[in-house]
């Protein structure tokens, strides 16, 4: 029995794909973007040819969630397990040491490129019911850029039949071109930290005052090690709260800012990344519409009724003033 051959009628198609699918790139100014099938994520992202992230190569696996958008919920559920409106429900463990499930169930799909022009790109994906997940989501991430940046905003509507739990989040890592982030200079507007046990799953609220979580001035990164969320942020007149990463001598610097739809930020300074390698070398800025774990905490949970929808916006600015 011959097998693994092409019929004579049909030519193979023996063009090789990348990891994380067809990229599709936008460009404003001395600005590129590129953006992958694989999760909309956020692949690179470079200004003057210098990243502004720590992203990876066409040709690579991504790790550690970098670049990419978390939907339903982000950060982690506890066990994988939640209550919701009397049932009992359990999602499949993505992060096995922790016994957990973590960052939504979107990021390894298929999106679909619904509009592509030369500053703007937008992708589609239906989430549909799966082991946990007994609902259905029509989702949508729309990038654009300007001459102020990027600005990426994310929507998500209930098209099933009862409500459903939501939250939002997304996992850029930032860069300003050193090999490692301690000798870098961060900013942070949290006044307030969630603690977190040896699972990730926060504890419960404290002030910054006096710890080595408060950056809300500009502070040197040094060996600090930072792996917990943000909350009670500072926001300026235009309703944004903003992190901000320096180079050591001043010549580069990014921002990320934040709409009033996200009320908390993890900072993660990459530790724990299991790729030696990629430790420590850009600053994991996560806006999260809810906490860690707010399926069964309920912080900052959102519910979404039939056909009711959530929309919210963040953007990195490369050109913050230094």
């Amino acid at each position: 029995m011959k097998t693994h051959e092409t019929p004579d009628n049909i030519t193979p198609d023996r063009t090789l794909v990348p990891p994380s699918g067809s990229q599709y790139e936008i460009r404003s100014g001395d600005q590129t973007v590129v953006l992958t099938e694989v999760g909309a994520a956020l692949r690179a992202y470079t200004v003057k040819g210098r990243s502004v992230l720590d992203d990876y190569a066409e040709d690579e696996h991504c790790t550690g969630a970098r670049g990419q958008s978390l939907i339903p919920w982000p950060n982690r559920i506890s066990r994988g397990h939640y209550g919701w409106r009397g049932s009992s429900r359990q999602l499949d463990l993505t992060e096995p040491d922790k016994h957990g499930a973590i960052h939504g169930l979107t990021r390894w799909a298929n999106w679909t490129v619904t509009d592509h022009g030369p500053a703007r790109v937008s992708f589609t994906y239906v989430l549909h019911a799966c082991p946990g997940w007994p609902s259905v989501l029509r989702c949508r991430l729309d990038y654009s850029l300007d001459e102020y940046g990027l600005t990426v905003r994310t929507s998500g509507t209930n098209v099933g039949t009862t409500a459903c739990p939501y939250g939002t989040g997304a996992h850029p890592y930032l860069s300003v071109g050193t090999p490692i982030i301690d000798g870098a200079s961060a900013q942070a507007p949290g006044s307030v930290y969630l603690p977190v046990d040896e699972l990730g799953i926060p504890t419960g609220r404290k002030p910054v005052d006096g710890t080595h979580y408060d950056l809300r001035t500009e502070e040197e990164l040094g060996a600090r090690e930072i792996d917990v969320a943000y909350t009670d942020l500072h926001r300026g007149a235009d309703g944004r709260a903003r992190v901000r990463l320096v180079a050591p001598d001043r010549a580069a610097g990014v921002e990320l800012w934040v709409d009033e739809s996200y009320p908390y930020l993890e900072i993660f300074t990459g530790d724990t990344l299991p790729e030696p390698g990629r430790r420590r070398t850009g600053l994991g800025v996560e806006p999260m519409t809810c906490a860690p774990n707010a399926f069964n905490s309920g912080e900052g949970l959102i519910t979404l009724e039939p056909w009711e929808s959530h929309t919210a916006s963040w953007g990195i600015n490369p050109y913050p003033e230094l």
